[in-house]
């Protein structure tokens, strides 16, 4: 696929569509580390423009989570070539996020490391059991666990394996690394990532008792899931409320 001309990227840059995607990039960064969900300036949040044309927008490298603004997000393409914005683009960011966004069509790609869904990967079952508490049900069906850590996703072919390893999967538990979590609307992805975390910390919480636990039955699961994807109101409400409360407490508001 080509990617747009310089003046072209710029434009649709600049464009009162995609100013409303960086500023809910940025807002979703700053929440996950409000929400404890960043590692350093490591890992990376993604959505793709809605033209299709295979461009997405990134948070840029070297930057923490909770300095990122609207203005600070980058432009790229699929091949990882950098179309608008004033900083560099970290490589692993490029590679996971570019084949997921190709080869998965996920319009955002949210990436972490964050504690207990990682702790997770770590275990020999490798994720969440979405059968345990009713925050784990929401991904019911939803999830998908790639055991085979690869190291550093330098290449394109590790973007590539992972993404192959997603299949159609809103949620990827990476093993011994981190996971992914995928939505039509940042609002929605951001909410499952919430969740996600979460459904782990319960889980890793009762299994530290070394008490037998207590799962429901698939269709119970099913059905939770099925009644939590039929209010994604409450995922957007949950979102202009991170807006409103974040923007208010930062300085100069």
């Amino acid at each position: 696929m080509r990617s747009a001309l310089p003046n072209s990227a710029s434009r649709d840059f600049e464009s009162e569509g995609v100013r409303g995607l960086r500023d809910d990039l940025a807002l979703a960064l700053r929440a996950a580390a409000h929400h404890g969900l960043a590692e350093g300036v490591c890992n990376h949040f993604s959505i793709e423009l809605p033209d299709r044309s295979g461009r997405f927008l990134l948070n840029p490298r070297g930057l923490l989570w909770s300095e990122v603004r609207a203005a600070d997000i980058v432009m790229v393409d699929g091949d990882g070539n950098k179309l608008a914005g004033s900083h560099a683009v970290e490589p692993t960011a490029m590679f996971i996020h570019a084949a997921i966004h190709r080869l998965c069509a996920k319009a955002c790609v949210l990436h972490t490391h964050m504690p207990y869904a990682t702790a997770l990967t770590l275990t020999a079952d490798r994720c969440l059991d979405t059968a345990l508490s009713q925050n784990a049900m929401r991904f019911h069906g939803r999830v998908a666990a790639d055991a085979h850590y690869n190291g550093l996703a330098l290449d394109a072919s590790e973007g590539e394996r992972i993404a192959a390893a997603m299949g159609g999967a809103d949620v990827a538990f990476l093993g011994n690394h981190g996971v992914v979590v995928c939505g039509e609307r940042m609002a929605h992805a951001y909410d499952d990532l919430y969740f996600l975390e979460r459904a782990c910390m319960a889980q890793v919480l009762a299994q530290s008792t070394g008490r037998p636990l207590t799962p429901v039955g698939a269709a119970i699961a099913a059905r939770v899931r099925d009644q939590t994807l039929g209010e994604r109101l409450q995922s957007e409400l949950f979102f202009e409320a991170l807006r409103r409360t974040l923007r208010a407490s930062e300085p100069g508001s």
